[in-house]
């Protein structure tokens, strides 16, 4: 079925693009083809590439084509649907300017006939007749007008027209949806600042600042120098911790080691801490662990700290739970004073109902990307309890980042990318 789906959502917009833009089979139409399948060749080259042992550079040079022609594939469906209710008004448009456009031409008055003879002197058949005047009409314009002056080609035809202006409009729109997405990712995350009140702060803890940044996802794509500019975003908002809650790379430490050294950059008063997401258990979690902890970061793995106005806490992803490391609440928050305010790490929105039951004041996300292409909120919105920002279950809150990088494509629609400055505020203050 999902090949069955692809296979005709190509071939429709092949066929709105290329096939009703031209008037017959030719080198347009075959290269429409040949870009399209092409690109899907790259992006299933891209994908498995990725999951095997290849050289990474390999991995890099693969990744930016096949990566953005799978956004592209998407806005160009969209906008070549979108492109149908277009149309049919552009269609009556015309049809309705070329009535009117008749309708305003004058009658030509019809010539008095020319007794024989007349003119030339000659009798009837002659060279100088009427019958040789009338002559004057044949040629190009005498099929009704389907020729221009002088045997030029024949203008479009009105649906032709109409196919070249709506699918040059949709591929515009596909083009420049993707590129401004792509930039507002590769111009790094912009800062969020949300106040989120907690019933057990207290006063000397009001107006404690958690920086809080998930889903980086370092690769073959986001690098060294986009990792340097979360950094440098992270520090400039003066934090006095700093949550890193999961996915922060898809690859292993071999490949991936120099782009993640910036994170040793990070400066926080109570330092900063560590989740896994489901991406590290698909990039050597383990190994992931030890170097961020040699990068000066604190691994909360089914693991909570007393810090000195509230509990942090932190637990290992869902994902973990296939190589038996996953979430321990138990371990994480059950030997806890309750009378002290809680924070919890978790990479995945869901966790918040064990969250809820362990009596968790707020939980830190990620992992949505907040649905990064639209319309993939709709989709990440059914799967997550909350898609993005701030939410209350119970007595518990929960905070959902949209995160800083992004999956697969460089490229966010809808969602933009964010690092979260989250101010605690004490009720006794």
């Amino acid at each position: 079925m999902v090949v069955a789906v692809l296979v005709t959502g190509n071939w429709y917009v092949w066929r709105r693009l290329f096939r009703d833009t031209t008037k017959g089979p030719g080198a347009v139409r075959r290269a429409g083809a040949a870009v399209i399948v092409g690109g899907w060749a790259l992006t299933v080259a891209t994908f498995v590439v990725s999951r095997s042992d290849a050289p990474f550079r390999l991995k890099q040079v693969l990744a930016w084509p096949g990566y953005l022609w799978l956004a592209l594939a998407l806005y160009l469906l969209l906008a070549v649907l979108a492109g149908e209710l277009v149309r049919p008004v552009l269609r009556r448009i015309l049809e309705r300017r070329a009535r009117t456009s008749q309708a305003a031409e004058p009658v030509p008055a019809r010539p008095e006939p020319i007794p024989a003879g007349q003119g030339t002197g000659r009798g009837p058949g002659g060279p100088g007749d009427a019958t040789d005047a009338g002559t004057a009409g044949d040629g190009p314009a005498a099929d009704g007008g389907a020729s221009g002056p002088q045997g030029a080609p024949a203008a479009p035809s009105r649906r032709l027209f109409v196919s070249r202006v709506v699918g040059g409009a949709a591929a515009a729109a596909a083009v420049g949806t993707v590129g401004y997405g792509t930039y507002g990712v590769l111009r790094g995350p912009g800062v969020k600042r949300v106040t989120v009140p907690l019933a057990k702060l207290p006063r000397a803890a009001h107006g404690y600042r958690i920086a809080v940044v998930s889903d980086i996802h370092l690769g073959p794509v986001l690098g060294r120098g986009f990792a340097q500019k979360v950094v440098d975003t992270i520090n400039s908002t003066q934090p006095d911790l700093i949550a890193v809650v999961g996915d922060l790379v898809d690859g292993n430490v071999k490949d991936l080691g120099p782009a993640a050294a910036p994170l040793a950059q990070l400066r926080a008063r109570h330092g900063s801490f560590f989740v896994t997401g489901n991406h590290e258990y698909f990039s050597g979690a383990e190994q992931w662990v030890e170097e961020v902890r040699r990068l000066g970061l604190n691994p909360l793995e089914n693991a909570r700290t007393e810090l000195p106005h509230f509990d942090l806490a932190g637990v290992n992803d869902v994902a973990g739970e296939d190589e038996g490391q996953g979430p321990d609440y138990a371990k994480a928050l059950g030997d806890r004073d309750r009378g002290r305010a809680c924070v919890l790490l978790a990479h995945q929105p869901v966790q918040i109902h064990d969250a809820v039951d362990h009596g968790v004041d707020l939980q830190l996300s990620g992992h949505t990307h907040g649905g990064q292409l639209f319309p993939g909120n709709l989709v990440a919105g059914l799967a997550n309890p909350t898609l993005a920002g701030l939410d209350r279950y119970g007595d518990t809150q929960l905070y959902v980042s949209r995160g800083a990088g992004a999956w697969g494509p460089p490229t966010r629609v809808g969602a933009p990318s964010d690092i979260t400055v989250i101010e605690l505020a004490s009720k006794q203050a």
